[in-house]
């Protein structure tokens, strides 16, 4: 009796994890285009902005292959569309009510955020990058 509970369940669970794929929400990978970015304060200052934050704050998101499976692929979307809503380095012609603050959270640790880094380790910065990029960013800043 407990061996076919056991396999009613798993089925249950196969059937719903292949269900869910055919939500829309979570696929729609399109950036859109660059306006205008800030005016760096050096090249450096980019590249580890690019390296820690650009795929939730800017329109030059990487979509990795994750990003199309749900659940993972739901959460992904969120933190993308409320990253840009917040803080996007690509639209720097329009308001960035955060951008003041930006240094500020990259120097506390707050920023990126440690499972963004356990999944992409080029955005795992030394103390030295950290505090480089939280200078450039107070420098670039507006």
């Amino acid at each position: 009796m407990l061996k076919k509970l056991l396999k009613i369940t798993l089925l249950l669970l196969v059937v719903a994890a292949i269900a869910i794929q055919f939500v829309p929400y979570g696929r729609d990978h399109n950036n859109p285009p660059v306006s205008a970015e800030p005016n760096w304060d050096s090249p450096e200052t980019r590249d580890l902005a690019q390296r820690a934050c650009f795929d939730c704050h800017s329109n030059e998101t990487v979509w990795p292959w994750y990003s199309n499976i749900a659940p993972v692929s739901w959460l992904v979307q969120h933190d993308v569309n409320e990253g840009r809503q917040v803080l996007n380095f690509s639209t720097w012609d329009r308001p960035q009510h955060e951008a003041g603050e930006a240094w500020e959270v990259v120097r506390s640790g707050y920023m990126p955020p440690s499972y963004y880094v356990m999944m992409h380790p080029d955005a795992n910065l030394t103390p030295d990058e950290t505090s480089a990029l939280a200078e450039g960013l107070r420098q670039s800043g507006r």
